[in-house]
């Protein structure tokens, strides 16, 4: 016996050091890969080589990011990335890892991380007959009567292997003898007892004991076996042993079935009377897990649940209730107990891959990579899975129950920027078990968005002769994206006009937007500008955007009015010659003058602000005509000096005054008395002065002779259908030379007024006109309105 143990270790130690390999053919769908492994085999053992089997390279396995899950995260088996060789972790133990249930399977999944990539695989781990049978009881004591008819079969104990397949309990067998015999029987669950049949009748009186040897073998290569010692002996005469109603009882029982529950209530009968029909029951062999989970009352036969059941560990029990008389004889009767699947084991969710952040527009992304299951059985194991309907994401299932949470198309980190996603599993059992699991996605930021100004376009206003560095407005603009991609710099773009100055008038703040004046502007020379300023944000690539900001300067009142006439430029000063017998109200001259403000500032007013005779002459406010207050006398002075102050309306107000020198006369054939003013000058002045003033003079009118001429010719050429016989100036009028002078703040209206002269006796006169008015297309009429006052020599003249 020692020796064939030796020889078994050894056997079992060669058998160790072989690796079965059993690879399946690939088939359609998702047919998982198969290996098979003898258990007990050394940790390190070489499986597979998954790099050839994938079809991938060595290094592609470690470049992939490759790895061997399972559930649970039992990890049995190891990879080295670096051969691509799959090996075993530790020793495996088949009976450890799956008890009685064959075929042992281990179901593992190769995972590849870059891409997401995985595959379904299966080690199988075959049983070694490294166990051998051990009875519970090694000594069994049996009392048969001496009455027993050759035939009778007598149940014994079974023996226990943990092995499975061949390599369980075979065949029973006893040691020769007279009297018995042994058979080897089979129950339902497949598990082998031995029964001892008796040959030949017994006799007390000869042989009042028998001590026989059973031993159990099982089916391995060499066999392995267990042995034990049975008593038997031979009772008199109690010829009537128990009886069961049935020898066979099937029951069926929720596995959530409460303590004390009933199960079943058996019941055997005895025709002996006294003490040999006196019944008591028992259970009979029933291993430890039974006399956990069974309670039978010895005196009425009921059985009943002495603990919670599972049926996901054990789906049946198989009972021997043993009824014995008072004799010592037995009936036996079997109890076959089912457990029915209740559904009370809520479905699991095991993870394997997860992603917690995407880029937003990625195009359809894993996310998730996990399996379910149910430990529950058909429709309390079934389970659908399902995440919020109003995500946009998708479950993609695929086989044993191992489904991809992927995104259902390019995610918008604008719109939402980070997603709680519930995934419920939930079986079909009654009532409904489910299982949620929650994964929080963040989606990452791209520079998808430009930056977007508050308003397409922005009004500043800034007063003229501004200090430098002021700050005359903002821009803002924002971006929907996030980090850098959300930062801006502002910056002006290049003018339109590339003759405006704008880098020496504008300058921007890159980070805030605001914007300074460099220097004074003013007014009178830029009254607006245009310019474009740009937002771009850090983004790579950077976007940007643009805005249009126009600029109104504001005038100040900088400018003091200017008297354009008369002219005071330092040379003899005009006199207006005005008749002793004008009317009042009679046109004396008329001040013009202009400011280059605008607006208010612009506005110019008239007063008369000194007069040599105060009443005799007046100003009209609004447009500087000088005119008589009151008929004129011959007690008037003939020379009066006027000093006439123009003012705008600015704040502050400004100012400028021009002198008016005035002569009544009886009548223009008067000679020309210069003022005494003048002539005191004119005697104080140098001689070398005289001359110059002399020369001007004939200058002067050298060209006005010429101007004449030339429109008098122009006149003869307009004019030449109506003349007859050369160019003659008639009695008539002679329309004069308009010269037209504007100014913004001088007078409300156009005026124009005509001097000319006219061929008569030998004096010349001088004729006053009144204004012509343009009409409402702003055309002059062809002829003046005149004064009722006929002069020799007439000049035309107009000023607008």
């Amino acid at each position: 016996m020692e020796a064939g143990r030796k020889l078994i270790g050894r056997q079992r130690q060669v058998l160790s050091l072989f690796l079965f390999l059993g690879l399946s053919q690939a088939q359609a769908g998702t047919e998982p890969r198969r290996y098979s492994v003898v258990e007990e085999t050394e940790g390190g053992s070489f499986v597979t080589n998954l790099a050839k089997d994938l079809g991938l390279g060595q290094r592609e396995l470690s470049r992939r990011g490759a790895r061997v899950i399972s559930k649970g995260n039992k990890l049995h088996l190891q990879l080295d990335q670096a051969t691509g060789d799959l090996l075993v972790n530790e020793k495996l133990d088949r009976e450890e890892l799956c008890g009685h249930t064959e075929p042992c399977v281990l179901r593992f999944q190769v995972l590849l991380a870059n891409p997401l990539e995985f595959f379904q695989a299966e080690l199988q781990v075959i049983d070694t007959n490294d166990h051998a049978p051990v009875f519970v009881e090694r000594d069994m004591v049996l009392k048969i009567s001496e009455s027993s008819a050759p035939g009778t079969a007598f149940p014994l104990k079974n023996a226990q292997d943990e092995d499975v397949g061949r390599n369980n309990i075979e065949n029973y067998v006893i040691n020769p003898n007279s009297y018995f015999r042994v058979l080897t029987r089979e129950r339902s669950d497949g598990k082998k007892y031995p029964e001892l049949v008796l040959d030949k009748a017994l006799d007390r009186e000869e042989e009042p004991e028998l001590r026989l040897t059973l031993t159990a073998l099982d089916g391995g290569s060499p066999p392995l076996s267990g042995t034990a010692q049975v008593y038997i002996e031979v009772v008199d005469i109690n010829d009537n042993a128990p009886e069961f109603e049935q020898s066979f009882y099937r029951v069926q029982i929720p596995e959530d079935s409460p303590i004390g529950f009933l199960i079943v209530k058996v019941s055997a009968t005895d025709v002996d009377i006294g003490v040999n029909g006196e019944i008591s029951y028992s259970l009979f062999q029933a291993p430890e897990e039974i006399r956990k989970t069974f309670e039978l009352n010895s005196l009425t036969g009921d059985i009943r649940l002495k603990r919670q059941l599972d049926f996901e560990a054990v789906q049946s029990y198989e009972v021997i209730i043993e009824a014995k008389d008072a004799g010592s004889l037995s009936g036996k009767c079997t109890v076959l107990t089912q457990v029915l699947d209740a559904n009370d084991n809520a479905p699991e969710i095991t993870m394997s891959a997860l992603t917690r952040q995407i880029p937003e527009n990625s195009p359809e992304t894993v996310v998730a990579l996990f399996s379910v299951s149910d430990l529950d059985s058909e429709e309390n194991g079934k389970v659908s899975c399902s995440i919020q309907d109003n995500l946009p994401f998708l479950l993609k299932s695929s086989s044993e129950n191992f489904y991809t949470l992927v995104t259902e198309g390019p995610l918008d980190r604008e719109s939402q920027a980070e997603y709680n996603i519930t995934i419920t599993v939930t079986d079909m059992g009654t009532p409904r078990l489910k299982t949620q699991h929650n994964i929080t996605l963040l989606v990452s930021d791209v520079n998808d968005n430009a930056p977007a100004f508050t308003q397409p376009s922005y009004s500043l206003s800034l007063r003229e002769n501004n200090s430098p560095a002021l700050h005359i407005g903002s821009v803002s603009a924002t971006d929907r994206d996030a980090g850098a991609n959300a930062q801006l710099t502002y910056s002006l773009l290049p003018p339109r006009d590339p003759r405006l100055p704008l880098a020496s008038l504008v300058a921007i703040n890159a980070d805030t937007g605001q914007l300074f004046a460099l220097r004074a502007l003013d007014f009178e020379a830029l009254r607006a500008f245009e310019f474009g300023v740009g937002a771009t944000d850090r983004g790579a690539p950077a976007l940007s955007s643009q805005a249009l900001v126009r600029v109104q300067v504001l005038d100040a009142n900088d400018n003091a009015p200017s008297v354009l006439y008369p002219p005071h430029n330092g040379s003899a000063p005009c006199t207006e010659l005005v008749p002793r017998a004008a009317e009042p109200g009679y046109l004396v001259s008329k001040v013009v003058a202009v400011d280059a403000d605008s607006g208010q500032n612009a506005w110019l007013s008239f007063q008369l602000l000194r007069a040599t005779e105060p009443g005799l002459f007046g100003v009209w406010a609004h447009n500087g005509e000088v005119r008589t207050a009151r008929p004129l006398g011959e007690r008037d002075a003939a020379r009066h000096r006027l000093v006439v102050l123009v003012r705008d309306h600015g704040e502050p107000a400004l100012s400028a005054s021009v002198t008016l020198h005035v002569l009544l006369v009886d009548g223009f054939s008067q000679p020309y008395l210069p003022l005494p003013e003048a002539a005191a000058e004119q005697a104080r002045a140098d001689p070398l002065t005289a001359y110059l003033v002399v020369a001007l003079a004939a200058v002067s009118s050298l060209f006005l002779f010429s101007v004449l001429a030339l429109v008098a010719v122009r006149l003869c050429r307009r004019s030449r259908a109506a003349w007859a016989g050369g160019c003659s100036v008639p009695e008539g009028h002679l329309p004069g030379h308009l010269v037209d002078v504007s100014g913004t703040g001088t007078l409300s209206q156009s005026y124009q007024y005509e001097v000319y002269l006219r061929g008569g006796s030998g004096t010349s006169e001088f004729k006053f006109l009144k204004p012509i008015v343009p009409n409402s297309q702003g055309h002059y009429p062809g002829t003046a309105i005149e004064e009722n006052r006929d002069f020799k020599n007439d000049f035309n003249f107009s000023i607008q």
